[in-house]
C-alpha cells in the first residue's frame, strides 16, 4: 500500500528513523515499517540508552559476552542491532542514501579529533557493513576527523549541526576528504557522507530567548524552518560547479542535508510540520516512531524546502535586528548536543554496571 512515506520518496527524499531497539528487530516492526516506506536508520546514545535501560531484550547476550567493561559490553550489544538493521536495510530504495544506518561515536569524544577517528575506524571495522554511516559531531575537533574518515574511506555521518558556517565547513571537510581518498587510488563510489542539520532544537532555543523578550510573537517557530532551507540552498551551492562536477564524474555523490530532530517540541505546533515543511529532493528526513506515526496518520506531502527562500532570509535578519544572536543561539545548541549525548552515554554506561551480565 502507498503511504506518506512513499510520496517523500517520489519527491527524492529519502524517509529514516530515528530509532532502532533489539525489541524493533526481532519484533518484526522495523521490517514492517520499511515496508511502510522507512528507508534508513539512524541511532545515538540516548536512542541506545532507552533501548538498553528498559525491558529484557538484551539480557541472554549479555550473559553470552565474557567482557567486564561497560563500554564493550554496550559496543557489543549495539553492533549486534546495527549489523542486523544494516542487513534488512541494505539495497532498499533507489536513492543514493537508502539503505543506511548510522551509529555514533562516543560522544565523550567530541573535542577529541585523534580520539573521534579512533573510534570511528574502530566502528567501521566492527560493524563490517558497507550501508554503515559513522557519525561523527560537527565540532571544531570533529571536522579533521571527518575530513580523515572520508580520505580513509569510511562513510561519514556529520551529527550535531545547527549552523550555517559549520555546516559548510562540514561540507569541505567532505570535499577535502574525497579529493584525498581519490589521490590515494580510493574508489568514490564506495564512500558517502550526509550532514544531520538538527531542526525543532532550533525553534526551542529560539522561542525561549523570544517569550523572555515578549513583543515579537510572530517570530516564534520560525527560524528552524528557515535554518534549514537556506542550509539546502548552501548544499545546492556547494554541490555543484566543475570542481564537483569533476569528483562526480568519478563516482562521488553529494553530501546530502539530513533533518534531524522533526519531532515538535511545542505542542502548539503541528507534529508533522518539521517534515512537511521541508520537502525536497536529494536531502534525508529522520524521525522518531511516534512522528513516523502521525505523517503516516495525517502527513501532507507537497514540495516545500525552496519555496519562500528570500522570505527565510528575511528571518534571520529580522533575528538579528531584535539582537537575538543566531551565532550564540546555535553554539548553545552545539554545547548542549554534546553534553546530552554524553549524559545518555554515561547513563547507559553506568545502568550496565549496575546489571552487569551473569555468567
Amino acid at each position: 500500500m502507498r503511504t506518506a512515506l512513499h510520496g517523500l520518496a517520489e519527491r527524492g527524499q529519502s524517509p529514516w528513523m530515528d530509532q532502532l531497539s533489539r525489541d524493533l528487530l526481532r519484533g518484526g516492526d522495523l521490517a514492517g515499517l520499511v515496508d511502510s516506506g522507512v528507508l534508513g536508520v539512524t541511532s545515538n546514545p540516548t536512542i541506545f540508552q532507552d533501548a538498553m535501560s528498559s525491558g529484557n531484550a538484551y539480557d541472554a547476550q549479555k550473559r553470552d559476552l565474557q567482557e567486564d567493561d561497560p563500554k564493550e559490553v554496550f559496543l557489543a550489544l549495539a553492533a549486534e542491532d546495527i549489523r542486523n538493521a544494516c542487513d534488512l536495510l541494505a539495497g532498499k530504495g533507489s536513492s543514493p542514501r537508502d539503505g543506511w544506518v548510522s551509529m555514533e561515536v562516543d560522544p565523550n569524544f567530541a573535542h577529541d579529533t585523534q580520539a573521534t577517528l579512533d573510534e570511528a575506524r574502530r566502528l567501521h571495522s566492527l560493524i563490517d557493513r558497507p550501508n554503515l554511516f559513522v557519525k561523527i559531531p560537527g565540532t571544531a575537533e570533529g571536522l579533521p576527523a571527518i575530513e580523515e574518515s572520508i580520505a580513509r574511506g569510511i562513510p561519514v555521518n556529520v551529527t550535531l549541526l545547527f549552523s550555517l558556517d559549520r555546516h559548510r565547513a562540514a561540507a569541505e571537510a567532505y570535499l577535502r576528504g574525497l579529493r584525498r581518498f581519490r589521490a590515494d587510488g580510493g574508489d568514490l563510489t564506495k564512500v558517502a557522507s550526509v550532514a544531520s542539520y538538527f531542526v525543532s532544537r532550533v525553534d526551542t532555543e529560539a522561542d525561549k530567548r523570544l517569550d523572555a523578550m515578549r513583543g515579537h510573537e510572530v517570530l516564534k517557530g520560525k527560524l528552524a524552518i528557515a535554518n534549514a532551507k537556506l542550509a539546502y540552498q548552501q548544499y545546492l551551492e556547494i554541490f555543484s560547479g566543475e570542481a564537483w562536477d569533476d569528483l562526480a564524474r568519478a563516482g562521488a555523490t553529494p553530501q546530502w542535508c539530513l533533518w534531524a530532530s522533526t519531532s515538535t517540541k511545542n505542542p502548539a505546533y503541528r507534529d508533522t510540520r518539521y517534515v512537511e515543511e521541508l520537502i525536497g529532493p536529494e536531502t534525508v528526513t529522520t524521525m522518531p516512531r511516534k512522528t513516523i506515526e502521525a505523517f503516516l496518520d495525517h502527513g501532507r506531502v507537497a514540495d516545500t524546502l525552496t519555496r519562500d527562500v528570500d522570505g527565510a532570509r528575511r528571518i534571520l535578519d529580522r533575528f538579528a535586528e531584535i539582537r537575538i544572536s543566531y551565532r550564540d543561539v546555535t553554539e548553545t545548541l552545539e554545547r548542549e548536543g554534546v553534553r546530552k549525548f554524553a549524559d545518555s552515554y554515561q547513563q547507559l554506561l553506568d545502568s550496565l554496571t549496575a546489571h552487569p551480565a551473569r555468567r
